[in-house]
């Protein structure tokens, strides 16, 4: 019996590398594009331009269309990872582009299911001139996205654009609205600022760990009937030792509407609709990294 075949963009990246792994250690055939080759050769990467549509239909030829293996979905991570590293003009450019031409080619070879990062820069509070705090908490996917970088609007485009490709084609896009990945060796630099908890305050505390990262890309390729939806994705727990009601009182002191008990160290940032759709969970958390 073949492997499933699945495409990844950005696998050279810093989730990037995880999402290869965990394909590859589930079975799965794994085909990398990106701009640049991985610094870990994991599977097979072609150099693609992903905001040349040219390009991107090129690199799938050889894996998609005709009488060829069939791609069981495409996890799309390449993107400009942050707002102000590059131009705004860029920064949106690159995002809106890449992901579209992604799903238009997805469409072009009948390939079924696409899994797309967003962020939760689409929320606006990461990077906002000025910090605003959250209309309630745990903020969910229903929570306004109001951000005023070009980079949490790029999300918002690719998350609308989601929406746009399942009407026309029927299309499985699922937008993971990712909390600040953190991959190993990362750990120990948040940790030692844990004295400094106001650091992370625009990203409420949250991140996400590289590889709950990669099987929730594997659990969205493999779940069937979700038409085009955005989830939340983090970890259970908050990038602080100190307890999350204490750290709301402290620094979010307007936020009235509290939705769920803030027991303990708990996300603000809700992942219960992705593990409702997808069984997924969290195995990660940074205390015991």
């Amino acid at each position: 019996m073949s492997k499933q075949r699945v495409i990844v963009t950005g696998g050279s990246g810093l989730a990037g590398k995880w999402i290869l792994k965990h394909f590859v250690e589930h079975n799965y055939e794994v085909i990398n594009l990106d701009i640049k080759a991985p610094d870990e050769q994991i599977c097979r990467t072609i150099i693609t331009d992903l905001t040349d549509l040219g390009q991107v239909h090129n690199a799938l030829s050889q894996y998609a269309g005709g009488h060829r293996q069939e791609v069981a979905g495409i996890v799309h991570f390449a993107a400009i990872p942050q707002a102000y590293t590059h131009t705004n003009e860029v920064c949106y450019r690159n995002n809106v582009m890449s992901a579209y031409n992604i799903m238009e080619a997805a469409a072009n070879y009948n390939i079924g299911k696409v899994v797309v990062a967003s962020s939760e820069s689409s929320y606006g509070i990461c990077f906002a001139s000025e910090f605003f705090e959250p209309k309630y908490l745990p903020m969910d996917e229903e929570h306004p996205q109001l951000p005023e970088d070009s980079y949490g609007l790029s999300k918002i485009v690719n998350e609308v654009t989601a929406e746009a490709f399942n009407r026309r084609t029927g299309m499985q896009v699922v937008s993971f609205r990712l909390g600040n990945i953190l991959v190993p060796e990362r750990y120990a630099d948040v940790k030692a600022r844990f004295d400094q908890p106001e650091d992370r305050l625009r990203i409420l505390w949250s991140y996400i760990d590289a590889r709950d990262v990669a099987s929730a890309c594997r659990l969205a390729i493999e779940t069937d009937g979700l038409g085009a939806v955005a989830l939340n994705l983090a970890a259970d727990d908050i990038s602080s030792d100190q307890p999350t009601q204490q750290l709301v009182n402290r620094y979010l002191p307007g936020v009235t509407d509290i939705r769920a008990p803030l027991e303990g160290r708990v996300t603000l940032l809700s992942s219960e609709k992705a593990k409702q759709l997808l069984g997924w969970q969290a195995k990660y958390n940074i205390m015991e990294q």
